[in-house]
């Protein structure tokens, strides 16, 4: 049985990144929090841009769609469903992302836990007197509670992602947002730390294809690289990452092999790499301090 990391998933620990890491900065909001009623941040977003919270003209709804792309880093990035309550409408995201899905089977745990002490409902407005008479009453074998952890000790999960150039336009996703994506992608796991997930890391480099256009006319060429010189299908084909043929039961990304052919990147695309969040990006050519891939 193959393991999968959902798409939500993958965009909850990049918001919770940008939350931690750009709070207070402008236009770095985030609408999808943790016990939050988004048709609150619907109907701010609608006020701020100068509409009644809940105004229903066609003006107030794409005023409050504009100006939540500006104040929410996840709505021009993700894309958001704002027409419930106050109405702001809709916003397809420029960044989508696959489900992540393991190379290899995965082997999920189930382990069996126990708690070394009980939480215990009496009646209601018990006191500090009631519990501890209660706990006094019941012998020390009953003050404990079993429990139950999953886990899936290893696996190499491949997860894909596309950025449309047109939908970017129409929500502001700009170099900047770009550059804070890279940077949660990269670091995302360091701050989702639990017992349960065990070691969760991104396995670097990001590989990036960025395309560039072959025309020698500038406005053609920007032309052809906002509509794509190469479909996607043959670009992700350019990476090829197996496990090794004399591992039999892989523990380590380093159990696969990673390949990229780099003469095969199509005209008018440029293939690069990026190694940590804060580091330039190498483009043409692997970078020196990675050598777990190899050009095939």
């Amino acid at each position: 049985m193959h393991g999968f990391i959902s798409d939500v998933a993958t965009k909850r620990r990049i918001r919770d990144y940008v939350v931690a890491a750009h709070e207070g900065e402008p236009g770095m909001e985030i609408i999808v929090q943790q016990a939050t009623n988004l048709n609150r941040h619907i109907a701010r977003a609608k006020r701020e841009a100068g509409f009644e919270d809940c105004a229903k003209g066609k003006d107030a709804v794409y005023a409050g769609r504009r100006k939540a792309c500006e104040l929410f880093y996840d709505v021009r990035t993700f894309g958001a469903v704002m027409s419930t309550g106050p109405n702001a409408g809709q916003v397809r995201g420029p960044v989508q992302f696959t489900f992540g899905k393991s190379l290899d089977p995965v082997l999920p745990l189930d382990i069996s836990i126990t708690r070394m002490a009980i939480a215990k409902n009496l009646k209601e407005n018990s006191t500090m007197e009631d519990y501890q008479k209660d706990e006094d009453a019941t012998p020390e074998d009953k003050l404990r509670t079993m429990g139950r952890k999953q886990l899936i000790p290893f696996g190499l999960y491949e997860v894909r992602a596309f950025i449309s150039a047109n939908l970017a336009a129409e929500t502001g996703f700009d170099d900047r947002d770009l550059q804070v994506l890279f940077e949660a992608i990269l670091n995302m796991y360091e701050h989702d730390r639990s017992a349960s997930k065990g070691e969760m890391e991104v396995v670097s480099p990001l590989i990036l294809f960025k395309h560039v256009g072959t025309d020698s006319d500038e406005n053609q060429r920007c032309r052809q690289a906002k509509l794509g010189c190469a479909p996607a299908h043959r670009l992700f084909e350019l990476v090829d990452v197996h496990r090794k043929p004399n591992v039999e039961i892989p523990r380590s990304y380093r159990d696969y092999d990673a390949i990229v052919h780099l003469d095969k990147v199509p005209a008018g695309v440029e293939i690069g790499f990026q190694r940590d969040a804060f580091d330039p990006i190498v483009w043409g050519a692997l970078p020196e301090q990675e050598d777990w891939l190899r050009n095939g």
